[in-house]
């Protein structure tokens, strides 16, 4: 998706920033918090779902809080490139519940995936699940001890 940026101005932004922060206050509030009409606020969040720049508005739930605590880093390198492996890997990956994050990388590791698990135990249940779906060259998985900084708001 190509969003051209001049189509959001600082109203947007603000609403944007607003909506990071806090999606559960009524129209009517978000409007008068940020000197909108409420019909203005609601046209421009309903511009930006359809421009697919507010993709959509979740509730963030603490992992710790449902037993997950801990977060993995899942390294894996192939040596198979075709269309066939990744679409195999993509979907037995993506059927994972506890990959939250999947990603094709550059550079030394094929692929970065973000686990959240209640312990090793449970994180070498998925690894076993991973390491059936298709040939892997190396698997290596790195444990959290501390998260630093954690963010969800995008930067605009």
């Amino acid at each position: 998706m190509n969003i051209n940026m001049k189509n959001i101005d600082d109203n947007d932004r603000n609403i944007l920033k607003a909506l990071q922060r806090d999606a559960s206050p009524s129209l009517e509030n978000l409007a008068a918090q940020l000197s909108l009409s409420t019909n203005a606020c609601w046209r421009r969040i309903k511009r930006m779902e359809a421009d697919g720049i507010i993709a959509r508005r979740v509730a963030i739930v603490d992992p710790e809080a449902v037993g997950l605590r801990m977060t993995v880093f899942v390294a894996v390198r192939t040596s198979d490139h075709s269309d066939k492996w990744l679409e195999k890997f993509a979907a037995a990956a993506s059927s994972v519940e506890e990959v939250v994050e999947f990603y094709r990388m550059a550079g030394e590791v094929d692929y970065l995936l973000k686990l959240l698990v209640r312990d090793v135990a449970d994180y070498d249940r998925v690894y076993k699940k991973l390491i059936k779906a298709v040939p892997l060259s190396d698997v290596s998985a790195s444990f959290a001890m501390e998260r630093i900084k954690y963010e969800t708001a995008v930067p605009v």
